[in-house]
């Protein structure tokens, strides 16, 4: 197997480009790679981003239909300021138009369709934009999935004069671009920006897709454009969860258009008036935010950032090493072993630094000595203490899986008539808390536990389920962000909800906000871990599809680059947030495997399942 698909999501976006020219063609574009021949690229033809699209100007004389196709090509492109697709409107619609706005995301490209007569009152020709639109980029740079929805919007054109008599051009059109999904992929990276969670000291990932190359609009490189997204602020959907030290207004230095890299892998960011004054602490925390931001984004480690005031003086200096203290994980440390169920409902460990696979070795305590036939388990990120599911589903206990000891009471009892009917298997958030779902019918609740002991608190979900039913959840690292698989009318289908707290730390009402889809181009989803900073691994498949264990980021997005070698039958998967570790996953055909960097799925245990990482 190639490159790993784990990690070629963000990485490498600074490499060289090849060339494209255009010839011959009213507004389609040559590619000019570094060998082969000259040949046409259509619109969403392919997502290679080595590939630059340079549009033409409309020729003399070009018929609706040309103006059209031109503009829709020419929206695709890098132009400065989209130059050339403004040659396709007409001055006041050009002076109107801004392709900032937003990013409509289409399967495929927009089909132009055939043309109609406008009306009397608006007479010229009307063009129907068609699709299937599958995502929404905003002004923010936040990715928003949809289900697959038919999309039609109109262009309208007029005939105006010029120089050379007569000439078609748009004269109406909706605001922002309209890209199918492969030119999509080919123009713009999902990046991570970093803020620190309310409260504490960890940063949270915060998706958003820029540009490849420079943006056409401010003309910035990607390192410049994502530190200016960094600086504009959290997207909506995370803000209510975390916060920044940046001085409201805190922004580049007026005029910057590039920040690049010293021999030393170094970077200096010069800031405006509004964080001239910042103190120490509050100025390495900033400096903390942009090494995350930037560090996933070349392939060149970034090993220091120097923030500078506006006059050029230095405000503080911060280096990778220094950053680690913002971590996810930085509070328990990087989990490192595997652990699954095994064939006689024990739980057992894999060491998760061995090279070759490992024989497996009982846990400590009631869970490890069978006294306790359990069914899933969740282990704590520390790796001292975890939570088993009593093999009926029925009991949730806590335990020490690092010394022996007497199994205390359960901590959690569902009432549920059947297995299924009962408990989730559990997870554990950054902070150390204890969440599981109770899927009884008639008493469904999201639980809560402080520390993992005292009285389960019900986890509201604002504004609601709408009939779901939670089958499973994972908890982020960082405590702000959760994982659901819901169940409706015979399908599951995957949300990523804010986790919201209020009130004093002794006594904080905690809640479930805005959920969103994660996944809506899959018809059911099996399985759901997290898999990094922003990331998931998801077992589900299409509609008419087979099933597929691939990488989503938590905005949606994908790309075909994601989608894990095949196996068959999974059931559950598991990664660490540490993506050098493998992933695993149990298949009802092969037991349970794993998925090293660069190689196959391999059999570590073939009788046994429930496989997890801590968390």
């Amino acid at each position: 197997m190639g490159a790993d698909p784990r990690r070629g999501g963000r990485r490498g976006a600074l490499t060289a480009f090849a060339l494209l020219g255009c010839a011959g063609v009213l507004a389609g574009c040559a590619s000019m790679p570094d060998s082969g021949d000259i040949h046409a690229v259509k619109a969403s033809q392919r997502a290679d981003s080595q590939v630059r699209v340079y549009a033409v100007p409309p020729r003399k004389g070009a018929t609706p239909s040309e103006i059209v196709t031109g503009f829709l090509e020419a929206m695709t492109s890098d132009d400065s300021n989209f130059a050339t697709a403004r040659t396709y409107l007409t001055p006041e619609t050009s002076q109107k138009w801004r392709p900032e706005a937003s990013t409509t995301v289409l399967s495929a490209a927009p089909d132009p369709g055939q043309a109609s007569l406008g009306s009397r009152d608006n007479p010229g020709m009307d063009y129907q934009l068609v699709g299937k639109q599958i995502a929404t980029v905003d002004s923010q740079h936040a990715y928003q999935p949809v289900t697959p929805t038919d999309y039609r919007r109109t262009i309208h054109l007029s005939q105006q004069s010029g120089p050379d008599g007569k000439e078609w051009r748009i004269d109406n059109l909706q605001p922002g671009l309209v890209l199918g999904a492969s030119d999509f992929q080919r123009n713009y990276l999902s990046v991570n920006k970093y803020y620190f969670a309310s409260g504490r000291n960890v940063l949270v990932a915060d998706p958003v897709y820029i540009r490849q190359r420079l943006d056409p609009v401010t003309r910035m490189d990607p390192v410049t454009q994502s530190v200016k997204a960094l600086l504009d602020g959290p997207t909506n959907w995370l803000k209510p969860v975390v916060e920044s030290p940046l001085p409201t207004g805190t922004a580049l230095k007026e005029g910057t258009k590039s920040l690049t890299f010293d021999d030393r892998n170094g970077l200096k960011v010069p800031l405006n008036e509004k964080a001239s004054n910042v103190g120490r602490p509050q100025c390495m925390k900033m400096a903390a935010q942009i090494l995350f931001t930037l560090r996933e984004l070349s392939s060149t480690r970034v090993e220091q950032v120097e923030l500078q005031r506006a006059n050029g003086s230095q405000l503080c200096v911060l280096n990778s090493g220094q950053a680690e203290g913002y971590a996810q994980d930085h509070v328990s440390g990087r989990p490192i072993n595997q652990y699954f169920v095994d064939s006689k409902n024990r739980l057992a460990l894999l060491a998760g630094g061995a090279k070759d696979i490992s024989v497996p070795e009982n846990v400590l305590g009631p869970f490890g000595s069978g006294g306790l036939p359990i069914s899933v388990v969740g282990v704590a990120r520390d790796e001292r203490t975890a939570a088993a599911v009593s093999k009926d589903y029925s009991h949730l206990y806590v335990s020490s899986i690092i010394a022996d000891g007497e199994l205390g009471g359960a901590v959690v009892q569902s009432r549920g008539n059947i297995p299924a009917n009962r408990l989730s298997a559990p997870s554990w958030d950054g902070r150390g808390d204890l969440w599981v779902a109770d899927r009884d019918p008639d008493h469904p609740a999201l639980l809560r536990l402080v520390g993992g002991a005292g009285r389960p608190q019900i986890v509201k979900i604002v504004p609601g389920l709408d009939g779901e039913r939670i089958e499973a959840l994972k908890v982020s690292a960082d405590g702000v962000r959760i994982a659901l698989l819901l169940t409706k009318d015979g399908k599951t289908t995957l949300k990523i909800g804010r986790v919201e707290r209020q009130g004093p730390k002794d006594n904080q009402v905690v809640s479930v906000a805005e959920l969103r889809p994660a996944a809506p181009q899959m018809e059911t989803v099996t399985a759901v871990s997290w898999a990094g900073p922003s990331r998931l691994v998801v077992v589900g498949k299409e509609s008419g599809g087979v099933q597929q264990v691939r990488y989503m980021q938590t905005d949606g997005s994908t790309s075909d680059t994601n989608v894990l070698p095949g196996l068959n039958r999974v059931s559950a998967v598991a990664a660490s947030d540490d993506e050098t570790r493998p992933l695993v996953a149990f298949s009802e055909e092969d037991g349970i495997v794993r998925l090293p960097a660069g190689a196959n799925w391999q059999t570590m245990v073939k009788n046994g399942s429930s496989p997890v990482y801590p968390g």
